[in-house]
């Protein structure tokens, strides 16, 4: 069962999206200050946090930052509606999505669902020849060599191994990694970072034979 973690300081809004996503199928717990839920991480594998920029001891900045140093555990910020600054310095720091205040369950639902199957979720190992993914730690090796790969080029890696056998077209592709990318992306820099991710994981990146190009349709995992 998916774990996840609400770190919020308003009891209110932790109840009712205990009550949800329970219901929703989800395992939660709850911790409403800096302190305890970073006590709850170092000891539980939860698959995901829902994180409050105001808490009661700290702040949801500081939280995503212990997160993000130690752990490949992704984020979703709850920010109040429109704060600009807030969700800028949130992805700077590594978080995975936001969602602003109040928003409805339906569509908080849909967010996690999202970012669980673009970070691998419940974490698994994927072997792709030589190459070898673990999504619970984020890494990535082959031959037994770490492969040092950028966070769009590791989003990009999990895209395809969550739709391993599956055509992908381009515009897919895009839509998969548009809302976490720290960057901008467009069709043309897609290109750029399948060919970078072909350089690193293929043992010839002229003749892949991982990620291969269907010609006038996209791309597939093999």
């Amino acid at each position: 069962m998916t774990k996840i973690l609400i770190v919020e300081d308003d009891r209110g809004i932790i109840e009712n999206l205990t009550e949800f996503l329970t219901k929703e199928g989800f395992s939660v717990m709850s911790a409403n200050g800096q302190k305890l839920a970073l006590e709850l991480i170092s000891k539980v594998s939860f698959d995901l946090v829902l994180l409050d920029i105001s808490l009661a001891d700290g702040n949801g900045f500081s939280v995503c930052s212990a997160i993000k140093a130690d752990y490949s555990i992704p984020v979703i910020f709850l920010t109040a509606s429109g704060d600009e600054y807030s969700t800028v310095t949130g992805f700077n720091l590594g978080a995975d999505d936001y969602i602003a205040k109040p928003f409805r369950p339906r569509e908080l639902v849909s967010r996690i669902k999202n970012i669980l199957r673009l970070t691998g979720g419940t974490g698994t190992i994927t072997h792709l020849g030589n190459v070898v993914v673990d999504t619970v730690r984020g890494t990535a090796s082959k031959n037994g060599k770490d492969l040092y790969l950028s966070a769009l080029e590791y989003r990009l890696l999990l895209a395809f191994i969550n739709n391993k056998g599956m055509i992908l077209s381009r515009s897919q592709l895009l839509e998969m990694i548009w809302d976490i990318a720290g960057e901008f992306v467009n069709d043309n820099t897609l290109t750029v970072y399948i060919k970078r991710l072909r350089e690193k994981i293929e043992e010839d990146p002229q003749n892949p034979q991982i990620i291969k190009t269907i010609r006038g349709l996209g791309y597939r995992l093999d």
